[in-house]
């Protein structure tokens, strides 16, 4: 991890986590936390600990983890955008300031989601394709490249 947006994507993995955690918890105990509240308790324990196996693979800059941590959120915010959030866009009337702070919080866990996996590929791509600026003007520039003349080598070397 070598660039500042990789860095800010992993800690923002981290605080999203600790967000979802403590918001699991005041669930789990009928708390109200600021009006945040789980979409389904099941799912949400088993993309939690999914989610700390995706940090420790997109750490490591691994694909398969930045695609698992893309699914798993994909699957459980796409589902909650889809039944609740942008119906209750669209039906104003029945609207509440709870579902739009989960609708909020389900677009910010997509968008997180979508910029890890860009970050790797993008980082993976780059890797590939990787130009030192300092080095390619002499070994990249066909003016600098040796010449065999005449003189190249006219050393008889024998073996008897």
């Amino acid at each position: 991890m070598k660039k500042t947006s990789s860095w800010l994507v992993f800690i923002f993995m981290i605080v999203f986590w600790l967000f979802r955690v403590a918001t699991t918890y005041c669930t789990k105990m009928e708390k109200d936390f600021v009006g945040f509240k789980s979409f389904n308790l099941t799912v949400e324990v088993i993309i939690l600990f999914i989610t700390i196996l995706c940090i420790i693979l997109f750490y490591k800059r691994n694909i398969i983890g930045a695609i698992l941590y893309l699914i798993s959120y994909g699957y459980y915010f796409g589902e909650y955008l889809l039944t609740t959030g942008i119906p209750t866009f669209i039906n104003s009337s029945e609207s509440n300031m709870v579902t739009f702070q989960n609708s909020f919080v389900a677009i910010i866990g997509l968008v997180l989601a979508i910029f890890a996996c860009l970050d790797i590929v993008l980082d993976k791509i780059n890797s590939k394709n990787y130009r030192d600026k300092k080095t390619d003007w002499f070994f990249k520039n066909e003016q600098y490249d040796r010449k065999l003349d005449d003189r190249a080598d006219k050393n008889q070397y024998r073996n008897y």
